[in-house]
């Protein structure tokens, strides 16, 4: 089942429940949280209070990707506000296991976050025992950037050994849906083709149909 999670770091902060309110109204299954702390990337987004403001008004589940040097601090702080499955870089903390174990133990599913340059094949073992990952087409830290073709290798490696949602962040719209679906990728996160869209209902509709090389 094809899953797609609006990401609202394109959204408008000034009107951002009106814009949650018309992103779930166009059908989209979850809402996606970008948190970066400038260090782990050089941008700098939202914390635990965005995430309890979205919470508020939400009626689809939210999931988090930390992209931060330190996710084990603050793990239990995004849970508390309301994200039910929580992603980071295992890269960033010394036992990723252990740090699975304790988002679980909180309440969430946790997940891995993979970067482009991220050494899928050599890190099976670890990465199978996540209850979802999240791939990066782009590399982490802004939003709008090019789809990367290349990082759907990833994307592939990552289907070959796990059987649960893998979800792909990073410039997915209408003309990259069929290649991400085609190569594994089951749950979208979607930003600018989302949020820049005046009518969120038909740009909802455009990735699900291109997805499936329809429309």
């Amino acid at each position: 089942m094809l899953k797609i999670s609006a990401s609202i770091l394109s959204a408008d902060f000034a009107h951002l429940a009106d814009d949650i309110a018309d992103a779930e109204a166009a059908g989209v299954d979850g809402l996606h949280i970008d948190v970066m702390d400038g260090h782990f990337v050089p941008n700098i987004t939202m914390g635990p209070a965005v995430v309890t403001g979205v919470a508020s008004v939400a009626t689809v589940p939210i999931d988090a990707h930390l992209m931060i040097t330190d996710p084990r601090k603050y793990a239990g702080e995004f849970i508390t506000a309301g994200v039910s499955r929580l992603c980071f870089h295992p890269e960033t903390v010394e036992d990723p296991m252990a740090l699975l174990e304790e988002i679980r133990d909180m309440g969430a599913e946790a997940g891995f976050a993979i970067s482009p340059d991220y050494d899928v094949a050599a890190n099976a073992w670890l990465l199978s025992r996540a209850d979802y990952l999240l791939v990066m087409t782009v590399y982490p830290g802004f939003s709008g950037q090019k789809f990367m073709p290349d990082a759907l290798e990833n994307v592939r490696a990552s289907r070959r050994i796990f059987d649960r949602d893998i979800a792909v962040d990073g410039g997915v719209a209408p003309e990259t849906a069929r290649s991400v679906h085609e190569a594994g990728g089951n749950m979208f996160i979607v930003a600018s083709a989302i949020f820049k869209k005046t009518d969120r209902k038909a740009a909802v509709a455009a990735l699900r149909a291109a997805a499936f090389g329809e429309g």
